[in-house]
């Protein structure tokens, strides 16, 4: 009977306890604080979003500012491979397809005589194809003045012309050997007899060969020293037909019109010199073009 009795309380305790337990689990205040245990998680989730999405914004707008950045320093320095491109060709080859237009005095600008008569001066052009082969031309003048020996007698003045090849070695190099053959008035002198108080003018045509050093770059400017040997066949043919002689009627024998008692030489050693503007680029590659295609781009966009 006893054990009847504790049986019962004790399944009677156990019924009221798990009552107590539902009671609890349908209060809706445990229900609140689970929910908002629940929704605290989700909010900063939320913010941690936002703040997540702006990050990644300004960062693809920071890699589009580098990308941007990264293309227009690709583009400069593919633009300054091509400029460097450009003048390395020129550089190469300093001589081609060049202009010049030239002054000087001596041999080649047209033309010189007798030492101590002076020589000329005069201007030239001269064009050099991409096969280092320059044509040339030059006209000048030899200008009037007094003779040295007598005051009251002049030297008559005249002009010449002088047409020809040049051939140019070392097109890497500034300094540039050559060879020239040219043809034209390559001598003068004048006559001992004057008339009416002026000594005139002789002047030869003939064949003139010179060597050549040059300075041309890419630059503007132009420099040349030539010497060389002209000869002058007229001077060499007999005294009937040579300038340098005339026949005297009084003593009846042929008798030389200058100084030298053998006439004026058929052959001699002459030099000259010359200045110059060589028109830079005047006739650019397709490279070249597109450098200065980029260079006027580069001066509108910096306007």
């Amino acid at each position: 009977m006893f054990k009847k009795v504790c049986l019962t309380l004790c399944l009677t305790a156990f019924l009221a306890w798990a009552d107590e337990f539902d009671d609890f689990d349908n209060d809706p205040g445990a229900v609140s604080a689970e929910n908002t245990e629940a929704a605290a998680p989700a909010e900063s989730a939320s913010a941690g979003s936002d703040d997540e999405f702006e990050d990644a914004e300004e960062d693809s707008r920071m890699s589009r500012s580098k990308r941007e950045d990264m293309e227009a320093r690709k583009k400069f320095e593919e633009d300054q491979r091509a400029d460097e491109y450009a003048n390395s060709l020129r550089r190469r080859d300093w001589l081609k397809d060049r202009l010049m237009l030239e002054i000087g005095m001596g041999s080649r600008y047209p033309f010189m005589g007798e030492t101590g008569m002076g020589m000329g001066f005069g201007a030239g052009v001269e064009y050099i194809t991409r096969w280092h082969i320059g044509l040339y031309g030059s006209y000048g003048f030899l200008p009037k003045g007094t003779d040295t020996d007598f005051d009251d007698i002049e030297l008559e003045g005249g002009t010449g012309y002088k047409v020809g090849l040049n051939y140019y070695l070392f097109p890497k190099n500034p300094l540039h050997l050559g060879l020239s053959v040219s043809y034209g008035t390559v001598y003068f002198d004048h006559d001992v007899t004057p008339e009416g108080g002026v000594r005139p003018l002789i002047k030869v045509d003939g064949v003139q060969f010179d060597a050549l050093i040059t300075y041309l770059t890419n630059e503007w400017y132009f420099l040349q020293f030539s010497i060389g040997m002209y000869y002058a066949p007229e001077l060499g043919k007999p005294k009937d037909d040579n300038v340098s002689f005339r026949y005297d009627k009084v003593r009846k024998k042929w008798v030389t019109r200058v100084v030298n008692e053998g006439g004026m030489n058929k052959t001699g050693i002459v030099f000259g010199i010359a200045i110059g503007y060589a028109l830079p680029e005047l006739f650019p590659d397709d490279t070249e073009k597109r450098r200065r295609e980029r260079e006027k781009e580069r001066e509108r966009s910096g306007r």
